[in-house]
């Protein structure tokens, strides 16, 4: 047996031989060579609650599924015995579901909608962009044949279990890329207009414009045609090897747009490390494009997130991240730049290759927070850089359900979903609007994470609520205003990880503190950011209307009890000769109006 450590950047699964194979891509991190290595021996689940267990048995049994065990469960709050049925390929689960979901003796589904690869990293316990040692043996390419993919990629089948070590490396190896389109009819074509200029910038150094057109630039390279364009372009993305490859809008316009003048022109864009493909895939409600093995970011998307600005343009991102203006030719024109041939033309090289530099220099400054979230959340960078925010805590919730063996609350249905949207919204935090006038003296008082304190301190969480029946009153906490009560013990699912979130912030930024080397300080603090992410948002989740651990009343009772602390802190501060003059939720300005010593 053999074994190698890889940085895991990536996952899915192929079908072979009718058997869903789970593919692990990394790379070495001593030699930087590409690895996909194989898991052929975990299968699909998902689990009955039954009616009535012998009678349900037997009907599952009558459907010729016999991969079935008793696994006892805690449903919040409640120790439910389930049957665990165990399929043999992810396909099967959606075909047999309903089928399932209609039998007599069945009460309820479980976890049934868990894409395959994110149950496999959940159950396995691995986390990507962490070193993952692997167990097994290099795959002889010879036994297969019908393996399409570049000899320099190790090919590795895994014996054993992948185990996390729990640690990483600070490699971040960004290429950006850009394209330029002929556009004079306005809007451009991909069926007939061609692609122009396509520009690549890695943070490494790297700079490259690729074009049909001769430049006196240093960083242009000329090509015979766009087919070649695009075959290069391919050649520079393996050569370069990054672990992520970024854009800008690059789901909706630039790989798209790459697409189709390939298919145009004919030519496989082999830019997968398994020589696939681009593919687009349904994240909300757009397309994303996949490339298998590099994990490919729209920062567009994590701009979104981020940041709240007027407009999103690259130019306007950018000089709000670094205070300088990029260099910028009007979209309608480029096309008279291009058939210039004169300055403009080399304006235009120049504009070029400043899109794809700053789009690097963006990548660099966020994507480490996004790393940060996805070994946080334990799902792929392709998807974190994809998801919500309060997406981000339900997947980070399921991975810790696993942790504590509780099963996973299904998504509302249709029905539920519009009971939930439609209900009157929840009351807010308390806000005390300004008072007008010029102040002095001012003092300024917050709470260190209310929200979180608060779900932490009252216990409150969907497993703890309670009616209080046949408990004394000093076993449960009762919220102001609206009378929801909450038991004091045991500690709740979500307030239980809330504070491990906290503690484990309050570790890393001791960690950074002492730190002294710089880029390992940087990562500390990605990481506290996220976690500090995490937990802030996690209160507005209980009120999401698609959220599976939702419950208004804990929504309702985190609110309540924030504004009776805030307004506590505001009448104890005029104790100390304190006047409040603006409020909201957590913290409130006052001036001093007692004698100053």
């Amino acid at each position: 047996m053999q074994t190698k450590t890889i940085l895991l950047n990536d996952i899915d699964y192929i079908t072979r031989n009718d058997k869903a194979i789970v593919r692990l891509f990394g790379t070495d991190p001593e030699t930087s060579e590409n690895v996909i290595a194989y898991d052929s021996n975990f299968l699909p689940y998902m689990y009955v609650l039954p009616l009535d267990l012998d009678e349900c048995l037997a009907q599952l049994r009558e459907l010729n599924l016999d991969n079935l065990e008793l696994e006892s469960k805690n449903d919040i709050g409640v120790e439910k015995e389930f049957i665990r049925i165990t399929l043999n390929h992810p396909q099967e689960v959606p075909k047999i579901r309903d089928t399932i979901r209609d039998l007599d003796d069945v009460r309820e589904i479980r976890e049934y909608d868990i894409p395959f690869y994110r149950r496999y990293l959940i159950d396995k316990q691995i986390t990507p962009r962490n070193l993952i040692k692997l167990n097994g043996h290099l795959v002889d390419r010879e036994v297969y044949d019908d393996i399409n993919i570049d000899k320099d990629v190790i090919l590795f089948k895994l014996d054993e279990d992948p185990v996390d070590t729990h640690k990483t490396i600070n490699r971040n190896r960004i290429l950006s890329f850009d394209i330029e389109v002929y556009n004079a009819e306005g809007m451009p074509d991909a069926e007939v207009d061609p692609i122009i200029m396509m520009s690549l910038s890695g943070n490494y150094g790297y700079n490259k414009v690729l074009s049909t057109k001769k430049s006196e630039r240093e960083f242009v390279e000329t090509v015979e045609s766009e087919r070649d364009m695009l075959q290069r372009f391919v050649e520079i993305v393996k050569q370069e090897n990054p672990d992520i490859l970024v854009g800008y809008n690059s789901d909706n316009f630039d790989l798209p747009y790459i697409k189709k003048r390939a298919d145009v022109l004919k030519v496989k864009l082999k830019l997968g490390i398994d020589n696939s493909t681009i593919k687009f895939m349904k994240r909300g409600f757009n397309n994303a494009g996949v490339i298998r093995g590099r994990t490919h970011v729209d920062l567009y998307l994590l701009i979104r997130q981020y940041m709240r600005l007027e407009r999103y343009t690259l130019e306007k991102v950018y000089e709000e991240l670094f205070n300088e203006e990029k260099i910028d030719v009007p979209g309608d024109k480029i096309y008279q730049y291009w058939d210039s041939d004169d300055e403009r033309l080399e304006e235009l090289f120049d504009y070029s290759m400043d899109d794809a530099v700053t789009t690097t220099m963006i990548g660099d400054k966020i994507t480490p927070l996004t790393i940060a979230q996805s070994r946080l959340v334990g799902q792929p960078l392709f998807d974190i850089a994809r998801m919500t925010t309060g997406q981000m805590i339900e997947w980070y919730l399921m991975l810790k359900a696993y942790e504590k063996n509780n099963i996973v609350p299904n998504k509302p249905t249709n029905t539920e979903y519009n009971e939930r949207r439609l209900s009157k919204k929840n009351e807010g935090g308390y806000v005390k609007e300004p008072e007008k006038g010029l102040f002095e003296h001012i003092a300024y008082l917050d709470f260190k994470s209310l929200y979180p304190s608060i779900i932490i301190a009252q216990n409150i969480s969907p497993d703890t609520i309670t009616d209080g029946e046949g408990l004394s009153e000093d076993e449960y906490y009762t919220c102001p205003e609206n009378d929801y009560k909450f038991r004091k013990e045991p500690k709740g699912f979500i307030p239980s990880i809330i504070g491990n979130i906290l503690d484990e912030r309050q570790r890393i930024k001791k960690l950074m503190k002492e730190e002294t080397v710089p880029e390992q300080k940087k990562a500390y603090d990605f990481e506290q950011q996220g976690l500090k992410r995490l937990a802030n948002s996690m209160y507005g989740v209980y009120g999401y209307s698609r959220f599976r651990w939702y419950k208004k009343e804990c929504g309702a009772a985190i609110t309540a009890w924030g504004r009776e602390y805030i307004q506590d802190a505001m009448k104890k501060s005029e104790e100390y000769g304190f006047k409040p003059i603006y409020a909201d939720t957590d913290g409130f300005y006052a001036t001093y109006i007692g004698k100053l010593e």
